[in-house]
């Protein structure tokens, strides 16, 4: 009976393991639209932009992707930018992350309270 209950366990593992987990973002990120054009190239907002040397791009299950493999995709995401303006870090939104308030640009973050433990922005 024991080494039954052991082999369901082990089984049913790789599943429990797939499960998704709520992702932190930091205060600083924010949300838009990016299209990858021909990397370091990207258009945010549909507007011209730039990776940053060394961009982290995560996809939904939150690995990096190589920015080359992402050429022509268009996605919404979190992302941060550096202090020269260029996009940092991006983080590709699954469909339950994209739902809630988030700011879109700077001057709406500096106005805004985010909430760290909820992952949550609030408006004034």
């Amino acid at each position: 009976m024991y080494r039954c209950a052991l082999l369901v366990f082990a089984l049913s593992a790789p599943f429990a393991a797939s499960a998704q987990v709520q992702r932190n973002f930091p205060y600083n990120a924010l949300r838009g639209e990016i299209t990858m054009v021909n990397p370091p190239d990207v258009l945010l907002n549909g507007k011209a932009a730039r990776l940053a040397p060394g961009a982290r791009l995560r996809d939904t299950n939150n690995l990096v992707q190589v920015s080359g493999a992402l050429i022509g995709q268009r996605f919404m995401a979190h992302y941060t930018v550096d202090t020269l303006g260029l996009v940092k870090d991006v983080w590709v939104l699954r469909a339950e992350e994209k739902t809630g308030l988030w700011p879109k640009t700077a001057d709406e973050a500096a106005r805004w309270s985010f909430d760290p433990a909820a992952q949550a922005w609030a408006k004034p």
